[in-house]
């Protein structure tokens, strides 16, 4: 009778194995097994050689690795291979161990190290083990734990600045989401980093001294073992069995000795985004040093007694190390001197025609000029670029304002300093700078009690005072309470702050017909009737432009259109268009300004000047004015901005609360004496929002 049970399919096994062998992950099994075959069985003397042989070239492999890497965050899996590491070898020392004990031999490269490094004296070999543990233990080992606490101490100090720094470029469009989620893992990433490897260099310490027990231990068990069970003379045996532990011990602690070496290479590096070989080479390349130090080096060849040849070849070795960095900064100058006359000859020839000299009339609306040491920073091929940062800001601006920003036009300029940068609007001049690439602008927070050493300056955007410090005091600044930013987010912040307050200069009829031209094929009924049958395209233009010269959004162009058209009909005056507009927008000029916790701080009028100033309005072309005397203006500017120096102090923005009808009067009598000054009426407050006065305007 057949069975209608299911046969096992052997086939169906051979693809889940092939990807389980496949796995990168297979190797950490390997070398579990490896470690527990060492320990409980007695491997052959030939795949001993071949474990030592292994461990030589993983000691080195690392070494180099350590070497070669730009910055110690890519080998983050450093501490954990510096764990698996001491448990190799560790299990290799029992192997060794239990060779030499039973056996009385342990391979040849135990062999080779008990007679050829220490000539096959015991007395010898055990000194220079004990030297090479003292290097390992007390110098190297030693110095990597202190540093790698005091590392992990600071960087852990340091999140929060950091997180902060990384907040600020995210609210300034200087970097999307996605970017800051990545910089903030590498943050918690290094903290995890620096901790682990403060916890692993124990495990090296742990090994050193794992290593001078297992020593004695070889020589006691090997004298008994050698008199007791093989009837060995004490000289044979003591020859025998010390020789060939210290053999074992040599083989095995040279390659810790590398790997402790490698652990403090990777903790004193710091991120300078090359490898070793070339930060030194091009730190310690320095053309005087090494010609005074083949001078004096020269000069012992006179000293009575010394022995003419090594000095001789030390010398002529500083002599020639001169002379080649010397050509090297001579090749390098010649080449920035080339580049600089290169930048300085015209990109295209003198306009002869009619049409080419048509071309220059056109003023670009936004335009940037950097000196000559700044044309690095639009260099396409590094990850992080000026052209990259002012897409970021156009971006944050169309979010922002809701304004699609022209090309921002970048030339190099040698009238400029070169570490100048001049912003351009409309042709003229709107703000300037100065940056060097090679430092980091540190801030101070509010109160600093202590002071960094940097050069003094102006923080362009806000005009701060702040400080051009080294890299190397990024980590103390920012303990100090200092915030530091590096000079691409100090031009994306200025620049940024220049378009913000030109937004409206930099609004044209072009860029509102191509909004309205998108406007019209997702919502055709919102434009057609309105532009321009209600209201023309330059009436448009005004009205949006008195909304962004308040860094008002336009985003929702629709509503806009929607109230321009009730309104229209009554009056075409754009400044009272403009008005009608924001009394619509209270939710988004309430939330604005608004605090976590929906509340806004302001001052408001006395009674007695809101009255004096109801008496004072007067009609005119562009909407309603103020006629007052000049000592009442002055009166109520002076006190106005005693108010908002006030407010500053309390750490919120000056905020003046007032009538509707007195707004777009009060804010023009205020910007041109109070630019930062925000004039809110009481209708373009939200429902739900709080209002916190502190204080009143009075005469």
């Amino acid at each position: 009778m057949a069975s209608n049970a299911p046969s096992a399919n052997p086939n169906s096994l051979i693809g889940p194995l092939k990807n389980l062998f496949r796995s990168k992950d297979m190797s950490m099994v390997v070398v579990l097994i490896i470690v527990i075959l060492l320990m409980v069985v007695q491997l052959p003397p030939i795949l001993v050689d071949a474990l030592l042989a292994f461990g030589f070239a993983l000691a080195i492999g690392i070494m180099l690795l350590t070497m070669y890497i730009n910055q110690p965050m890519e080998f983050s899996a450093f501490p954990t291979v510096l764990l698996l590491i001491t448990l190799l070898r560790l299990g290799t020392n029992i192997a060794v161990m239990r060779l030499i004990l039973l056996n009385g031999e342990a391979g040849a490269v135990v062999q080779t190290f008990g007679n050829l490094v220490v000539g096959g004296n015991y007395v010898v070999g055990v000194i220079i083990f004990l030297m090479i543990m003292i290097i390992q233990f007390v110098v190297i080992n030693s110095g990597a734990s202190r540093v790698a606490e005091v590392s992990a101490r600071f960087t852990l100090d340091a999140m929060p600045g950091k997180q902060l720094a990384i907040d600020a470029d995210l609210n300034a469009g200087l970097i999307d989401e996605n970017q800051a989620r990545a910089r903030r893992k590498f943050v918690e990433n290094e903290a995890d980093f620096y901790g682990a490897m403060d916890g692993a260099s124990k495990f090296v310490r742990g090994d050193a001294v794992a290593a001078i027990i297992i020593m004695i231990v070889n020589i006691v068990g090997g004298f008994i073992v050698g008199v007791a069970q093989h009837g060995m003379p004490l000289d044979k045996a003591i020859q025998t069995y010390v020789l060939l532990t210290v053999g074992a011990g040599l083989a095995i602690q040279i390659p810790a000795l590398l790997v402790s070496a490698a652990a403090g290479l990777i903790v004193t590096r710091s991120t300078s985004e090359t490898p070793l070989g070339t930060q030194l080479m091009g730190q310690l390349g320095n053309f005087n040093v090494l010609t005074v130090a083949a001078v004096l080096i020269g000069l012992f060849v006179f000293v009575p007694g010394i022995p003419p040849v090594p000095f001789i070849i030390i010398s002529g070795s500083l002599g020639g190390a001169a002379y080649m960095v010397n050509k090297t900064k001579v090749t390098e100058a010649a080449k920035q001197e080339a580049a600089i006359v290169a930048s300085q000859q015209p990109v295209s020839a003198e306009p002869e025609t009619p049409e080419q000299m048509l071309e220059m009339v056109v003023v670009d609306p936004l335009e940037m000029e950097i000196g000559y040491s700044l044309i690095p920073l639009i260099d396409s091929n590094d990850q992080d670029n000026l052209l990259k940062r002012i897409t970021g800001i156009r971006r944050q601006m169309m979010s922002e304002l809701g304004i699609v920003l022209p090309v921002v036009r970048i030339r190099d300029n040698l009238r400029l300093m070169p570490q100048s940068y001049r912003i351009k609007v409309r042709g003229q001049e709107a703000a300037t700078g100065e940056l060097l690439l090679d430092r980091l602008l540190a801030i101070p927070s509010g109160s600093i009690d202590s002071s960094i050493v940097g050069i003094p300056t102006t923080e362009p955007a806000f005009g701060l005072p702040a400080l051009w410090i080294t890299e190397a005091e990024h980590n103390q600044a920012e303990l100090k309470g200092y915030t530091v930013v590096n000079p691409f987010s100090v031009l994306g912040t200025h620049l940024t702050e220049v378009i913000r307050g030109n937004a409206a200069e930099l609004l044209d009829r072009q860029m509102v017909q191509e909004m309205l031209n998108q406007l019209r094929q997702k919502s055709p009924a919102s434009v057609d009737g309105v532009v321009p049958d209600l209201i023309t395209l330059g009436e448009l233009q005004a009205v949006l432009r008195n909304l962004l010269r308040e860094r008002v959004p336009i985003r929702d162009l629709s509503g806009i259109l929607e109230v321009l058209a009730n309104h229209a009909p009554i009056t075409r005056d754009p400044n009272l268009l403009s008005e009608a507009v924001r009394q619509t927008m209270a939710r988004t000029l309430s939330n604005m300004y608004q605090d976590g916790s929906n509340t806004l701080h302001v001052f408001t009028l006395a009674p007695q000047v809101e009255g004096q100033l109801r008496s004072a309005l007067v009609p005119g072309e562009n909407g309603a004015g103020l006629r007052i005397d000049a000592n009442t203006a002055q009166t109520i500017l002076m006190r106005t901005g005693e108010q908002m120096e006030r407010l500053a102090e309390a750490g919120y923005m000056p905020l003046l609360l007032c009538p509707r009808e007195l707004r777009l009067a009060l804010r023009r009598m205020y910007e041109q004496s109070l630019p930062n000054l925000i004039v809110l009426a009481f209708s373009e407050v939200s429902q739900g929002i709080k209002v916190k006065a502190h204080g009143m305007v009075q005469i």
